[in-house]
């Protein structure tokens, strides 16, 4: 059982990691509460330790290895308590845990049924489900401390996705400079782009535009 991993950010997007150790590229899932916690420090070629939660995902034919990460141990058990829930399983929490655990924590144990049905993926029993199950057991997570938000002005991590964008679109044989003015092109129509999809997705938008 993998119960924590350490070394250095190869790649990442929004809800994923992989992280090298000793030549073994670990692919990574995290909760987008956690990774908005960490999008403040990540970047690529960092180093990087995290807590993990380790299970199997079985099909008819195949059983998959997953990690799911944390920044640490209390993060880690709000998922395991969370996961406690009739019907919630890791795959379900990990998409779930869209928002703050300490404001999840604070809408368990006040019985906040309209916040827990924001969450993707929890519907009015399922949020009843899980008032019944875990209220009353959250102080600690309530407790966990909100790291700052990035200022909106600096979109969170844009020179690591510029950069990501940039070797994908190179693999694509276009020559380095011609892909930096492409990248440049799709944020000036596009200010508010914040991962290398969103940006190979505009740079297509352009040239599609400027092929008709």
């Amino acid at each position: 059982m993998i119960s924590q991993i350490r070394g250095l950010v190869t790649h990442f997007n929004e809800n994923e990691l992989v992280v090298e150790v000793s030549g073994i590229a670990y692919e990574v899932f995290i909760p987008t509460a956690v990774m908005k916690s960490l999008n403040v420090k990540l970047k690529k070629d960092t180093e990087i330790s995290l807590m993990t939660y380790h299970y199997y995902q079985t099909d008819p034919s195949k059983s998959i290895p997953i990690l799911i990460g944390f920044t640490n141990k209390v993060e880690r058990e709000f998922f395991e308590k969370f996961i406690t829930v009739s019907g919630v399983g890791p795959k379900a929490a990990l998409r779930a845990l869209a928002m703050p655990i300490p404001d999840i924590a604070q809408a368990i144990d006040s019985a906040d049924l309209s916040f827990l049905k924001s969450l993707p993926g929890i519907g009015e029993q399922r949020a009843k489900e899980i008032i019944a199950k875990l209220q009353g057991k959250m102080g600690k997570f309530g407790l966990i401390r909100r790291t700052a938000e990035p200022s909106a002005a600096t979109p969170l991590g844009s020179q690591e996705v510029r950069e990501e964008a940039l070797e994908v679109l190179i693999q694509l044989q276009y020559k380095k400079e011609e892909a930096r003015q492409m990248i440049e092109k799709a944020f000036q129509r596009r200010p508010d782009l914040s991962s290398a999809e969103e940006i190979l997705n505009e740079v297509y938008k352009q040239k599609r535009m400027s092929a008709s």
